[in-house]
């Protein structure tokens, strides 16, 4: 590694991979116990930025006082995380295709989602004003269709009120007559009555001038 005191050190094969061509005392790598997965390499590198800014320094020169301890190991974090960062952004690469096609059929079944709900919003729209042209002849022909029946209404009464009146002018025409022939009748009748009488008394009245001729004759 970067350690001094150590013997191990790590070098990338041919694949990009870290491997150790010593290992440790112990038969362990250093590499396999200081790899930790889902290591953020970006986070590591600005932890490692801190190390070194937040390092003290050596008054009257440019030089910081390092914990080569703590530097060395976060050194070796990242090294030894690289290779999965590498292996994830190989698999990204890999599948690139794959994701960038995904990604467009997505975004074409949301075209296609967007354009029917486009769809459905016009033919809602179409509909709507459909029944709004439905609605305004349907109140426009209810409007002509009260115009002719008041019209009719009118009509009909005004030709009642003609009918009524000219049948009080013919009642009143016919009561007249039925007067006049009453009267004609009354007036009849008194003559014939008085004709009769006038009858009687002429009659009474010959009695009477024969009966005093008689007497004179006497």
């Amino acid at each position: 590694m970067l350690r001094q005191q150590e013997s191990t050190r790590i070098e990338p094969d041919s694949n990009g991979v870290n491997s150790e061509n010593e290992s440790s005392q112990s038969g362990t790598s250093y590499g396999e116990s200081a790899r930790t997965p889902n290591v953020d390499i970006q986070q590591e590198l600005n932890r490692l930025e801190e190390i070194i800014l937040d390092s003290p320094r050596i008054p009257l020169t440019r030089r910081t006082l390092v914990d080569e301890e703590q530097l060395l190991e976060q050194l070796d974090l990242v090294r030894l995380n690289l290779p999965i960062a590498f292996q994830e952004a190989e698999l990204i690469i890999r599948h690139k295709d794959e994701i960038i096609e995904d990604a467009e059929l997505y975004a074409q079944e949301i075209i296609e989602e967007a354009q029917r709900r486009a769809a459905e919003i016009l033919n809602e729209m179409g509909l709507i004003q459909q029944a709004q042209q439905e609605a305004d002849r349907l109140r426009q022909q209810v409007q002509l269709d009260c115009e002719a029946i008041q019209q009719g209404t009118l009509a009909e009464i005004e030709q009642l009120r003609y009918q009524s009146q000219q049948e009080l002018e013919q009642m009143r025409t016919n009561a007249i007559r039925e007067i006049q022939d009453i009267q004609n009748g009354a007036d009849d009748y008194a003559d014939h009555v008085l004709g009769n009488l006038e009858q009687q008394l002429s009659d009474m009245l010959r009695i009477v001038q024969n009966g005093r001729q008689q007497l004179d004759d006497d």
